[in-house]
């Protein structure tokens, strides 16, 4: 007995960390929409239910790991959100505010405990004074009913206190650890008596007495870090005919969802969310669940499917390491390799004498489709992830400039790869602060021009063809074409009056380019706008711009769906074969030499329908012998990119595909003009062109 004490004494926790940081980032995100999205005069008691049990289940997680100043500023947040959910203090701005600020020291304390920042002192102390201060300056509520509630319902409900038997099953995750602070938290919903905590040398089941106004589901809540929740029993202390028909108990759908809780943090292991189904419980033991007690709805970053019925075992979804997503994703391209090399050579087999094999090889192209589609989905992710911190950022910053601004959000559910999910948020976050500082008015400048006071901005995203567009538009004072020209000319740059407005909007992305009056910290440095092209550009898309003066601004990023394949055509220059991606070409096209005109002695350019292009040779940017010697006997294909058109002259299109992705510049290194490369069905490597470099090039 004495062995197995040790063993219980001895259990890691380390190894449940990374799953509580994963899962404390969705609950505090959670909160943060929360707060954000409601109005603090009349907040509605399923999003305050939801804030209070996200700081509860914040709290037992820290008490579980030891994290005590996690458990300190949880505690005092938990006591000041009890009291606004039982409508004992009025909800006021200021403490969303103070909310707010005590979920980003949350954060900071999250990422010290993983190592991720630096271990500096972080003011709990004070953050706890903080919202102590708050509560004592909050004024108790009016007397008029809680926004959701019947009319006939008292503003403040206490229901009669009843004496409840409670036992439970101590979690394997929870052997060893201190019960003084669940006694707390269970002596604050009651009366707390008859505590026997688990036997050292038996069951670690534990028993008590609660008479409590409380009902089941914060029973629930109380004991979900610490025990099995197959194993709680909540009975009426006297033999009550009644007791078990009053509405009050959870049933086994209360059960699994307490459950979720449970598992959600220290119940779940080697990253793997995982649910266990509540065990059968007796009629005794089980009591509708009580509809005061909502559970807490799933984050949108992360919604999962409802928990499964009790007595399923099967989890309806996992948590799955990202680089064996990736190790999955590069296996199943190096299939389709395979695949469209069996498939060449199937071409050269006499389909008579061959009939069943070839039909293996059409077989096996589709279900190497099917299941390149499918792995491919494992990857895609809501851009929701991405949207939902911009309500925040909104609010802060009109705070800051003393604007007023709502935030529109349309398409938050549009699917996109999540290599492209974490590296979207910067630029989009400065494209945000872009429109709310330099496009959205102040409140007396939009009275004055007829507009209303509070100004919009629209984040949506949809998909278009083989691509995902974000915009981000408002309906401020749109660019101003003559102040760009103007700062334009003072920096050096070589514009003129007469240029199309496409072209001046571009301007505003050139390195150092600000039409800003004066330098603050949100903007005026000119480096915010350069940012956001060059990673958009390095995630393989462009940026879009339309305004209109007086009326609002635009601006689109157009991305591929994926970073892993690519929707492409083919050309032949020489004996080499180069990929470009099918989103860049407009039109391909035979010319003659007659149809080509020279700049100065020097460059190309061809007229399509009156339009000047520059012309490309690609034989001759790569050095590689042609088998078109003259223009009259190769292809025209004309590309686009960042709003520019250039002809690039080939020898042949060979066809069009789909083909994975490799990087040319972790294998090998950079090379101007390509951005990466595929392996085709015959084994060979074709290098996948860089368009908007070439483009540019062209230009010059």
């Amino acid at each position: 007995m004495e062995g197995e004490h040790n063993d219980t004494a001895d259990f890691d926790l380390t190894q449940f960390h990374q799953v509580f940081f994963e899962e404390a980032g969705e609950h505090l995100a959670q909160m943060e929409t929360l707060l954000v999205g409601f109005d603090p005069a009349a907040p509605e008691n399923t999003d305050l239910d939801a804030i209070f049990r996200t700081a509860h289940s914040l709290k037992g997680g820290g008490a579980a790991f030891g994290f005590d100043e996690m458990t300190e500023l949880t505690h005092v947040l938990e006591s000041m959100l009890d009291k606004v959910r039982k409508h004992e203090l009025a909800l006021s701005g200021a403490m969303v505010d103070v909310l707010l600020e005590a979920g980003d020291m949350l954060k900071l304390l999250i990422a010290c405990y993983g190592g991720e920042a630096a271990a500096a002192e972080v003011p709990v102390a004070a953050m706890c004074d903080r919202i102590r201060e708050c509560m004592a300056a909050a004024q108790p509520p009016s007397s008029s009913p809680r926004p959701g509630a019947a009319a006939s319902e008292p503003a403040v409900r206490k229901p009669a206190g009843r004496a409840l038997e409670v036992a439970f099953t101590l979690a394997p995750a929870s052997a060893g650890i201190d019960l003084g602070n669940l006694q707390a938290d269970l002596a604050r919903l009651g009366t707390l008596a008859g505590w026997s905590p688990p036997a050292a040398a038996g069951a670690p089941t534990c028993r008590f007495r609660l008479t409590t106004a409380a009902n089941d589901g914060d029973i629930i809540e109380a004991l979900a870090f610490v025990a099995d929740p197959a194993t709680i029993t909540i009975t009426a202390a006297t033999p009550d005919a009644g007791a078990h028909a009053d509405g009050n108990g959870p049933d086994a759908a209360f059960f699994a969802a307490a459950m979720d809780l449970l598992t959600g943090s220290a119940g779940k292991a080697g990253g793997a969310t995982a649910r266990a189904a509540a065990g059968p419980a007796s009629a005794e033991q089980q009591r509708p669940a009580p509809a005061a007690a909502p559970v807490p709805s799933p984050a949108p970053a992360a919604r999962r499917d409802p928990a499964p019925a009790a007595g399923t075992a099967e989890s309806s979804s996992i948590r799955v390491g990202i680089e064996k997503v990736d190790q999955l994703i590069n296996l199943v391209g190096e299939l389709v390799i395979t695949q469209a090399m069996l498939a060449q050579q199937g071409e050269r087999l006499d389909p008579v004498k061959h009939e069943k094999l070839l039909q293996g090889l059409g077989q096996l192209e589709r279900n190497t489709r099917n299941l390149q589609e499918s792995v491919m989905s494992v990857r895609m992710m809501p851009i929701a992830m991405v949207f939902n911190r911009f309500p925040r950022v909104v609010r802060d910053l009109a705070a800051r400039l003393d604007k007023e601004v709502e935030l529109r959000i349309e398409g938050e559910g549009t699917e996109l790869d999540k290599g492209l999910i974490e590296k979207i948020s910067d630029p989009l976050t400065h494209l945000v602060r872009n429109s709310l500082d330099h496009g959205i008015e102040t409140p007396e400048k939009r009275r004055a021009g007829g507009k209303p006071a509070k100004g919009t901005i629209l984040l949506r995203a949809f998909h278009q063809g083989g691509n995902i567009v974000i915009e981000v538009a408002d309906d401020g004072a749109g660019l101003n074409r003559e102040k760009i020209l103007e700062k334009a000319r003072s920096r050096g740059l070589a514009v003129d009056g007469g240029m199309p407005d496409q072209d001046v909007w571009q301007l505003i992305f050139e390195a150092g380019f600000s039409t800003a009056d004066t330098v603050t910290d949100v903007s005026g440095r000119g480096v915010g706008m350069d940012v956001v092209k060059r990673n958009i550009q390095a995630l393989g898309g462009r940026v879009e711009i339309d305004s209109s003066p007086g009326l609002g601004a635009r601006i689109a990023v157009r991305l591929p769906l994926t970073l892993a394949i690519l929707d492409g055509m083919s050309i032949g220059v020489g004996g080499q074969t180069f990929i470009v991606a099918l989103n860049h070409v407009v039109e391909s096209l035979q010319v003659s030499t007659k149809d080509l005109r020279t700049v100065s002695g020097k460059g190309r350019v061809i007229s399509v329908r009156g339009d000047y292009l520059p012309v490309l040779a690609l034989h001759e940017l790569f050095n590689i012998t042609p088998k078109a010697a003259d223009y009259d006997h190769g292809i025209m294909v004309i590309l686009e990119s960042d709003g520019g058109r250039a002809a690039f002259f080939v020898d042949e299109l060979l066809g069009q595909h789909q083909v994975v992705i490799k990087s040319l510049e972790t294998n090998y290194r950079k090379v101007p003009g390509v951005s990466g490369a595929t392996i085709m069905g015959d084994g060979r490597v074709a290098l996948i062109l860089d368009v908007a470099g070439l483009v540019k090039m062209s230009r010059h």
